[in-house]
């Protein structure tokens, strides 16, 4: 199947999401597309300050480019409304280097630290080894690297410009540190062309996300290759990961997020089993794990996690 490679340059990056965005790219089911991504911040260089002059477009427009730093939106031919889009992850590579915050910018999680928006911000600069998956800081702590992309999604149905951070239903800002190489995530489409999105690199998280960022960096290389399902009718994004299958739920409560994902999760149950949701929900009792996704994007995520062989 045709392979496609698509730069950081001006014509294809984004800040937003919108069902009335042109693609950039048309491509088939079954077809592959290498990005090549800047950091979520719009830098092409390593950051050392908070307010750095970094960025290679300058001025960025206020309206379309407030947002995380994406590459799209890339439309698939025969995508309707209320089919399922599945996203297969293949080989990422991140880049050279990575940042990470605390503190910076008024945030609930700076308040509840009582770290003042100005004052004493920390920076994490990371220098990132490709080829042993380890990053070391300017402090020479070493940590592994599990890369993924913190945005995938597809434009919402809903008319008018949205803002990046928030996860939602058509997916965008889950965050979730699960969606790595090998996985597929599924995403429901609202929009005919589907118009997918990606973006914000991290080289690795925890569940959570608690400082508000990950190691955030650029990617040398993500390789996605798209389908379309229409046998599975979703109401929100699913995935299957190299641990098992995994729920979503979105939402500024973070209860709220958690049932969402777990009734999402006893549907899935209930196809894969053949049973009813009562017997679900024990069964989910026994070999489902909840996780906090991140709590730091105003919409709040939990996923559920179903690992593959738990119930046989």
């Amino acid at each position: 199947m045709p392979t496609h490679r698509l730069e950081p340059v001006r014509d294809n990056l984004i800040g937003c999401f919108s069902r009335d965005h042109q693609p950039i790219l048309t491509i088939d089911p079954g077809d592959t597309v290498v990005y090549r991504t800047l950091d979520a911040g719009w830098g092409v260089e390593r950051l050392t300050t908070f307010d750095p002059p970094r960025r290679k477009f300058e001025p960025l427009n206020p309206e379309t480019d407030s947002g995380h730093c994406l590459i799209g939106p890339v439309a698939l031919r025969g995508a309707q409304p209320g089919m399922t889009l599945a996203v297969e992850i293949g080989t990422i590579i991140p880049g050279s280097y990575g940042f990470t915050l605390a503190g910076g910018w008024d945030h609930p999680v700076n308040r509840h630290y009582n770290i003042a928006e100005g004052t004493d911000e920390r920076i994490h600069t990371w220098t990132l080894d490709a080829a042993t998956m380890t990053g070391r800081n300017q402090h020479g702590h070493t940590i592994a690297l599990r890369p993924f992309m913190g945005v995938m999604g597809v434009a919402p149905v809903e008319e008018g410009v949205h803002s990046t951070p928030p996860p939602r239903r058509w997916g965008g800002n889950i965050d979730c540190k699960a969606l790595v190489s090998g996985s597929t995530v599924y995403l429901p489409i609202g929009v005919e062309g589907a118009l997918f999105y990606v973006g914000d690199g991290h080289g690795v998280q925890g569940d959570g996300e608690v400082s508000v960022t990950a190691i955030e960096c650029p990617m040398e290389r993500v390789s996605l290759t798209f389908h379309l399902r229409q046998d599975m009718p979703l109401n929100t994004p699913r995935a299957q990961t190299p641990e098992g299958w995994v729920t979503f739920g979105f939402d500024e409560n973070l209860e709220t997020a958690m049932y969402q994902a777990l009734d999402e999760m006893l549907v899935l149950m209930q196809t894969l089993y053949r049973i009813d949701q009562r017997d679900a929900l024990a069964l989910a009792s026994l070999a489902v794990d909840l996780r906090i996704t991140q709590i730091v994007n105003g919409s709040r995520g939990v996923h559920a996690v179903l690992p593959y062989g738990a119930i046989r």
